[in-house]
């Protein structure tokens, strides 16, 4: 399938045609031709431009409640811009925000499953709606801002800091005046990425040691917020290094996505209470009403230069799985993206 030269009635989506076991095999996927649909009253023709591929979309492949089905087009967020357009809220030629990516062309409805209007900021790409003025950026601020509430002169540590939230976390904490921001990834390179790049203070490759000592020797006075995009030994060891009422945000735990299951629970949980710690998960879902106010904060560094967006682009949508698949395996700097068109 190419689908740089498909006829311009045809559409492609992505299937799931198999439930992974463990980590996914490119044979859980199929592409799948139709017709380009028209649209019916109420609903506007979208093409797709940007698609998001998230770790998120490994839990929903192992099917039950809120699972993908089997032989289904899969979802995701997505840009695209409208083609043709029976919505009186979307006009040909918007640009809109969306939830059915994985696909070359969209029927969708203002207002319905998260689909918006994008307001267009003179001076800021296209990639940062899936970044960070998207769900990954806007995740990110929500732990910040809302769950964790960091404060001007506190300290910070993120897991996965070299990949979409993880970036963006990075960003808008030094922006809300962090002092000290810590990361952890997953190679030499982008553990060289987070210190030399995107300016944190200290980093280190898990891979290297127990992750609770290379914290605590990167933090040795502790630190006061945890957002936790790993679960596993990284929040065992955040828990140990949290100072009394420090304040952990899970926004993930990709250590637990592929069958290569974690304890349960770490093995110091009860420091929760002897610190007084404030352990809350974070689903983006629960902060779209943010969305205006995270745009607002972040347009003017976006347009300064400040913060970058951060993203892996990879070109053609036939390349969807390939992206997906090398998103799990860590190969993405920030956000990974698919470009369809345009």
């Amino acid at each position: 399938m190419n689908a740089h030269t498909a006829d311009a009635g045809t559409a492609y989506a992505v299937h799931q045609i198999a439930r992974p076991t463990g980590f996914p095999a490119a044979s859980d996927f199929a592409y799948v031709a139709s017709p380009v649909p028209e649209p019916a009253p109420g609903t506007a023709l979208v093409e797709n431009l940007l698609l998001s591929v998230d770790p998120y979309h490994r839990g929903r492949m192992d099917g039950g409640e809120g699972g993908f089905e089997l032989n289904a087009p899969l979802e995701g967020r997505a840009v695209g811009r409208v083609l043709a357009s029976r919505d009186p809220g979307l006009a040909e030629g918007d640009l809109v925000f969306h939830r059915a990516g994985w696909r070359t062309h969209a029927l969708v409805t203002r207002g319905v499953d998260g689909t918006r209007r994008l307001r267009g900021h003179d001076g800021v790409p296209l990639e940062a709606y899936l970044s960070i003025l998207g769900g990954t950026g806007l995740t990110a601020y929500a732990a910040l801002t809302r769950t964790a509430a960091l404060r001007e002169g506190e300290d910070l540590f993120v897991s996965a800091a070299a990949g979409g939230v993880g970036t963006a976390t990075g960003h808008i904490a030094r922006l809300l005046g962090a002092r000290r921001i810590i990361g952890s990834a997953g190679s030499a390179a982008k553990v060289a990425h987070l210190t030399g790049t995107l300016g944190f203070d200290a980093a280190f490759d898990y891979h290297d040691g127990p992750v609770g000592e290379q914290l605590a020797q990167a933090a040795p006075e502790g630190i006061d917020v945890y957002v936790d995009n790993v679960g596993g030994d990284h929040l065992e060891g955040a828990i140990d290094s949290l100072r009394e009422f420090g304040r952990i945000a899970w926004v993930g735990a990709i250590s637990m996505y592929n069958g290569d299951r974690s304890p349960a629970a770490p093995r110091n949980l009860f420091e929760v209470v002897h610190k007084s710690l404030r352990l809350e998960g974070v689903l983006v879902s629960h902060h779209t009403n943010l969305q205006d106010e995270l745009e607002d904060f972040l347009v003017p560094h976006l347009r300064s230069g400040r913060v970058g967006t951060d993203t892996t682009v990879v070109q053609g949508f036939d390349r969807t799985v390939e992206a997906f698949l090398g998103m799990l395996r860590g190969e993405n700097l920030g956000k990974m993206l698919v470009r369809t068109a345009g």
